[in-house]
């Protein structure tokens, strides 16, 4: 018998596990257009829907409202009410499908609105799968789309368990999500014991409410999924998996006492790594998005149950019907052309890999206790200790690619590059959301309003109110709402009468580091200019508009103030009159506005139209975000000083191009 043949043997196609779920993360413009996407999608072989919706929904606004301005169908689909829910699954079966929406803080609106609308399809409520994304923990550190304190929030979200665990047992009505955290400048460790200190956040949470029955929590407990992320460490990020799966089996079965195997199962979806996408030589990101997929589908005992893969170009801007078809092959090349299917896992018995496992473990149970110390992760949100945390990680990772430690092809390393022909085209490679998308969705809504029956709106939301003061359960009285026509917003507002709003710490420290490399020069130009000025150069760092991604704000607010500069950072979620006010009230020297979410055009509009009209006009205006070149063109003709995007990746550099900016404006003045 040869060597080969004394290998372990291979499954019959019988025998061959099932693949995972595969899914791409889509949402834009409309309903009607989504779902146009959506059933395209499914036709080419994906197996799972995974709806992103826009800031508004996410918030609870209405497209018409204020803070939804220029936000209208940017980075998702805009859900206002029933009749876009209704369109958005239009000829799709909700009790066939399996549908993740990535919802947190809206996550009993939408999810009432996906019930109502799968009521009116004749649909088993016991028979609907899916997920509800509702880790509103995650969102006070990373992604910015909170909106309730801690505590109702937590109450919102144990209010969506126990309702599915009793109506919808096949649904996962809670997906603990690490992904944001990675994408925050999370450390596998943080990611690890972060996470798990949410989840156990919930279950203590879900446990003290007494809405389960204690025989049943085992049950409840198996209902918590995990949503989390796989960066290019290839070997790490699957070890992070496998330690993920046996930490979590060690604190369901030691913290609560679940016996059944299967309900202490570590159950995950995942999208990989977007924060290493690169604008630069931006095809070489279809190798990375491999290797990290790689990363949770080649270990069997940690293999996701399903995967998402973002599309080579989303550091450029929207994805095209195209590109997202591209990944979805790429799942389906690995698991129906490969093998991968057919053995056990291969890592077993590896010294190696048990040794990482094992390191990462007992670095994450290091950090669960010191958080279960402070009393949990939610007194560790209300402290910013994991916020900071993050933020010096995040700072941590900038600086390893500014200096080269951290080598990033075709960014910091081999950048000389021949011109791509997968950015040519009219589209110059993205899907862009027209302006017009905005203007209709506030039409529609208006019709919608004018249309429904203003008797049964009132008499739901009060229901509603009353439902939110009295301590029941929001979903029953959500559902009403939905059905009697109640918009997002109006949701959304009743229950911000009741709860409150809540702004986050930020994580952005007060004093400047030490260790931040080689600032000399750019502190004596800071030094040299605020001695012209007649005091510290000032420079106020804004987020308007409903985009909650704040790393990249927070580490030019970091950077400034290494580099000698007074800054004024307020966090997320300002409206321009806001900023225009904070920007002439604190009498600041340079306004930086970071906006990710594709409204930069009608947000730095905004702001610069309210600085001319109160005589502002000569504060200096830079923007950061991703932003195609014919949109920084736009914004420098607007009188934007400077624009940055993703591969503007030395921080100290812009913090010298500030500077100059100001020194300018000042010459010019004198």
């Amino acid at each position: 018998m040869s060597k080969s043949d004394t290998s372990a043997p291979k499954a019959s196609a019988q025998e061959r596990d099932r693949p995972w779920i595969f899914r791409t993360y889509a949402g834009h413009s409309s309903a009607s257009d989504s779902n146009k996407l959506y059933r395209a999608n499914l036709a080419k072989g994906q197996t799972g829907l995974s709806v992103a919706f826009d800031l508004p929904t996410q918030t609870g606004y209405d497209p018409d409202d204020l803070l939804a301005r220029g936000e209208v169908g940017k980075v998702g689909v805009p859900v206002s009410h029933l009749g876009d829910m209704r369109a958005l699954f239009h000829e799709i079966p909700l009790e066939r499908m399996n549908t993740s929406m990535t919802i947190n803080a809206t996550a009993p609106w939408l999810l009432a609105l996906y019930v109502a609308a799968a009521d009116e399809q004749g649909a088993n409520r016991m028979a609907l799968s899916g997920t509800t994304q509702n880790d509103i923990i995650k969102e006070y550190l990373s992604r910015g789309t909170y909106v309730f304190p801690p505590a109702p929030s937590l109450r919102l979200t144990t209010d969506v368990i126990a309702w599915t665990y009793a109506n919808m047992p096949k649904w996962n009505p809670m997906n603990v999500c690490s992904y944001h955290l990675q994408e925050a400048g999370a450390t596998p460790v943080q990611e690890l014991s972060y996470a798990l200190a949410t989840a156990v956040a919930i279950l203590d949470s879900l446990k003290a409410s007494g809405s389960i029955p204690e025989a049943d929590f085992p049950k409840a407990v198996g209902r918590i999924s995990f949503f989390v992320n796989a960066g290019m460490r290839f070997i790490t990020e699957m070890c992070k998996m496998r330690a993920f799966t046996e930490l979590w089996d060690e604190i369901c079965r030691e913290r609560y006492g679940v016996e059944d195997e299967k309900y202490r199962r570590f159950r995950y979806g995942v999208q990989v790594n977007s924060l290493g996408l690169t604008e630069q030589q931006p095809e070489n990101n279809v190798y990375r998005i491999l290797i990290e997929m790689l990363a949770v589908v080649l270990s069997k005992n940690a293999r996701a149950r399903a995967v998402q893969l973002p599309a080579w170009n989303e550091a450029l801007g929207l994805p095209r019907p195209f590109d997202q078809q591209w990944s979805l092959r790429m799942q389906q090349i690995v698991a129906y052309e490969t093998d991968l299917l057919e053995y056990a896992d291969i890592f077993d018995g590896s010294a190696e890999i048990t040794r990482k496992v094992e390191a990462l473990k007992d670095e994450a149970r290091a950090e669960l206790a010191h958080i279960d110390d402070m009393g949990g992760a939610v007194a560790a949100v209300d402290s910013s200790y994991m916020k900071r945390k993050l933020v010096e990680a995040n700072s941590a990772r900038l600086s390893g690619i500014e200096t080269g430690d951290q080598t990033v092809v075709g960014v910091n390393s081999w950048t000389e590059s021949e011109a791509s022909p997968l950015e040519g085209g009219d589209d110059g490679g993205i899907l862009t959301v027209s302006e017009h998308v905005e203007t209709e969705a506030i039409e529609k809504m208006k019709a919608w309003r004018e249309a429904r029956d203003q008797t049964q709106v009132d008499t739901a939301l009060h229901d509603l109110k009353q439902a939110a003061i009295e301590g029941r359960n929001i979903m029953e009285p959500s559902i009403a709402a939905a059905k009697a026509g109640v918009t997002t917003g109006e949701w959304g507002s009743i229950l911000r009468d009741v709860f409150g709003e809540y702004r986050a710490p930020t994580g952005v420290g007060q004093s400047a580091r030490e260790d931040a490399g080689d600032l000399s020069a750019v502190r004596e130009t800071v030094d040299a200019v605020s001695t012209k000025l007649g005091r510290r150069l000032k420079f106020l760092v804004g987020k308007p508009g409903l985009d909650g991604h704040s790393n990249g704000a927070e580490q030019i607010a970091v950077r400034a103030r290494d580099c000698g500069m007074e800054v004024v950072y307020e966090g997320i979620r300002l409206t321009p009159a806001q900023i225009a006010n904070a920007a002439i009230e604190e009498d600041v020297h340079v306004i930086g506005l970071s906006i990710l979410s594709g409204s930069h055009l009608a947000l730095v509009r905004d702001v610069l139209d309210r600085l001319r009209s109160a005589g502002a006009h000569d504060i200096p205006l830079v923007v950061g975000g991703i932003i195609p070149e014919e949109d920084a063109a736009s914004l420098e003709a607007l009188g934007v000083a400077a624009v940055y995007t993703p591969k503007d990746f030395q921080l100290t550099e812009i913090m010298a191009d500030v500077v100059r900016i100001v020194a300018a404006g000042t010459e010019k003045a004198a």
